[in-house]
């Protein structure tokens, strides 16, 4: 990465952190909404801009990395990455991605159903062909959306399905404990939520008396053949639940490149982010633990591979 340093105290790296200190206050204020960013850095004076950092929760971000518009991206959760690196729809080929490190957080994908449908499994829905009435997250580029087509692809339905057996799909902003989603289900006016956020909702949801449904054995296996990983909602954890619900993993949320990004640059993204790791806090409990975020963790799973440099880069610091 060959560039001309710019003094510690030049006008223009004075006004570049100028600009990201002001990004970074704004992100985290109560009541600023735009909390996804895009970096863009060039050399002074440059007629492109060099590199992009984009930071989004949504499976454009691999579209972005592949068609160059960013070079490094954020995504939720790391089992998209695994399945845009195994060619699985929708991604058209293998899409050879590499992993720098990975946020942090455990989470599942899950469908909740009312007990008075007598819905007690997935399968249940198709071969009854039952109309439910289904909360949904109205960001509709949002991964849940692409993870809840490939759960219920795997049954042999889809959502548009439910729909025409007499359903409803009611697009709500916001989580499930946003206003309009399990309100809706307390009121009678739905019947279903399906979403990730899992330990968001779920106590509420087993409070209303929802009956969360298990992913089969057999669907299981070919969620996992595309990439996606395995995991389960157990009684210790969610009290309410009768018993472990099977699942897929909606948890991590990495941070990659494609494979072809040189050394050089992933090198110097990795010991950025260990300078400042003390300055970045995580839900309140402290600055980041890069070692969780690099070791595949629970909470922070390396679904695909690490960038050469990085694993070399984090080795080197003693995380792996």
């Amino acid at each position: 990465m060959q560039q001309r340093a710019q003094p510690a105290g030049s006008p223009v790296v004075q006004r570049s952190k100028l600009m990201l200190e002001i990004a970074s206050e704004l992100v985290g204020s109560p009541g600023w909404d735009d909390r996804q960013v895009t970096i863009h850095f060039r050399e002074q004076g440059a007629p492109t801009w060099r590199l992009c950092f984009f930071a989004s929760d949504a499976p454009n971000a691999v579209d972005a990395v592949v068609s160059g518009e960013a070079d490094f991206a954020i995504c939720n959760p790391v089992g998209i990455l695994a399945m845009a690196l195994h060619g699985a729809a929708p991604f058209k080929q293998p899409v050879p991605l590499r992993a720098i490190t990975v946020f942090p957080q455990f989470d599942l994908w899950g469908i909740a159903v009312a007990r008075s449908t007598g819905i007690t499994s997935i399968g249940e829905i198709r071969d009854q062909r039952y109309p439910l009435r289904v909360s949904l997250r109205g960001q509709r580029d949002h991964s849940v959306h692409l993870v809840t087509d490939q759960v219920l692809t795997a049954y042999g339905f889809s959502l548009s399905d439910i729909a025409e057996w007499g359903g409803e799909l009611r697009y709500t902003p916001g989580l499930p404990s946003a206003p309009g989603r399990l309100s809706a289900v307390a009121s009678g006016d739905l019947n279903a939520v399906i979403d990730e956020a899992f330990p968001n909702y779920a106590p509420r949801a087993l409070e209303l008396g929802m009956r969360f449904l298990p992913i089969d054995e057999p669907q299981l296996r070919q969620l996992e053949a595309i990439g996606l990983r395995r995991q389960t909602a157990t009684p210790d954890e969610f009290a309410g639940l009768d018993e472990t619900i099977a699942t897929v993993d909606f948890s991590g949320w990495p941070v990659f490149c494609l494979e072809s990004v040189p050394d050089d640059v992933v090198t110097a993204f990795c010991a950025a982010l260990e300078a400042r790791k003390e300055r970045i806090p995580w839900y309140g409990t402290g600055p980041m633990d890069l070692k969780l975020m690099c070791s595949d963790t629970r909470e922070a799973p390396v679904a695909i591979p690490l960038h050469p440099a990085a694993e070399r880069f984090w080795r080197q610091q003693g995380y792996l």
